[in-house]
């Protein structure tokens, strides 16, 4: 989810370098292995100024890729790094790393007036609504390239006029599979990232509370939407971070109601949260979280006539304890993330697999 946005925030710096007439060199993971901070998809732009922006883990490996980055905006071929961590007998370059896993990252150069097309068509398919997977050659000493591909096929670029059509067929199968994957063709190993669009939170009420909770959940990578029947309450400066502001009641239809999308009922008006979950609860929404005490939820299911279900969390977010806006907006994120993945909450010292398993 996070990759969505943290591609279109590198490609938007990536293209403004470009029309500056500068160059740059985007590091990308394309495997982990063990415990590791980041996933296969997570960048670092390098630009030419020795700029950094974006992650490719902790904070253990971004210098050295820095350094790496710089050679390859020299060279002018791309190099592939593997880092194993954890390991006295193989600290790479002295860097000491002991997060015990393994790192794979690819670092490609990007010459300022080469693959502006490509790079600016990568950048319109993330502000759609539908997924595309982006094929690098995983490979030492060429000049790098990128194939993006679409679920009908190719939409732009090319890695090599031999293997294109094998690389196109493959990464049409990886996106209908919805994960990203290294495979080869032939002798050739590739990395094949899956990008697929974000969920959307739905923040119905636009009270004071509900900002800490768009700020929050944006940064996380929703794409927040808030609705409101209060015009003077939906405003930029109130709420930056969204995605669009409504000013709707919930029988208008007038917002997102698919299964990608989550939803958080906090007016403060009881009559005005019973309407939201009555028509929330017929659509595909796959979570309402209702703001307020148990009992209260109990009450808004009696109203609507429905009962106790999966996918009504009231009171909602997790029991962390929070007190005031701020900590109720990551406990609520919290608890959203845990049901988006699939994970049942717990403190990962009790978890018996690496994190990202």
């Amino acid at each position: 989810m996070k990759h969505w946005q943290e591609t279109a925030q590198i490609l938007d710096r990536l293209l403004e370098l470009g029309r500056n007439g500068r160059s740059a060199a985007l590091a990308t993971v394309t495997r982990i292995e063990g415990s590791t901070y980041r996933r296969p998809g997570a960048k670092l732009l390098i630009e030419d100024d020795d700029t950094m922006f974006g992650g490719v883990s902790g904070g253990c490996l971004e210098e050295d890729v820095r350094q790496v980055g710089l050679q390859v905006l020299s060279s002018g071929h791309q190099r592939f790094l593997q880092y194993k961590t954890g390991d006295d007998d193989n600290m790479v370059w002295g860097l000491g790393l002991s997060c015990d896993g393994q790192v794979d990252i690819l670092v490609q150069p990007i010459a300022a007036d080469s693959g502006a097309g490509t790079w600016a068509r990568m950048r319109s398919l993330l502000e759609g609504d539908s997924g595309f997977a982006i094929s690098q050659l995983l490979e030492e000493g060429v000049a790098g390239g990128v194939l993006i591909t679409a679920e009908p096929g190719r939409v732009a670029g090319t890695l090599d006029p031999a293997i294109d059509a094998e690389v196109e067929a493959a990464a049409v199968a990886a996106l209908r599979g919805g994960v990203s994957v290294l495979h080869q063709i032939g002798a050739r190993q590739l990395f094949t990232e899956v990008l697929l669009p974000p969920p959307t939170l739905l923040v119905c009420g636009a009270g004071d509370d509900a900002r800490p909770l768009v700020t929050v959940a944006t940064t996380a990578g929703f794409r927040v939407w808030v609705a409101d029947r209060r015009r003077d309450y939906l405003t930029a400066e109130r709420f930056p971070q969204a995605l669009k502001l409504l000013s709707v009641r919930p029988d208008s239809g007038e917002f997102p109601a698919d299964s990608n999308t989550y939803a958080v009922v906090m007016t403060h008006s009881l009559a005005h949260d019973t309407e939201w979950v009555r028509h929330l609860l017929a659509t595909s929404v796959r979570y309402i979280g209702v703001l307020g005490p148990r009992a209260r939820t109990v009450k808004i299911l009696g109203e609507v006539g429905a009962t106790e279900g999966e996918r009504v969390y009231g009171p909602v977010g997790l029991d962390v304890g929070a007190d005031g806006p701020e900590q109720v907006a990551l406990a609520i994120v919290a608890e959203v993330l845990s049901v988006w993945s699939g994970r049942q909450p717990q403190h990962l010292r009790d978890r018996a697999v690496p994190i990202h398993a």
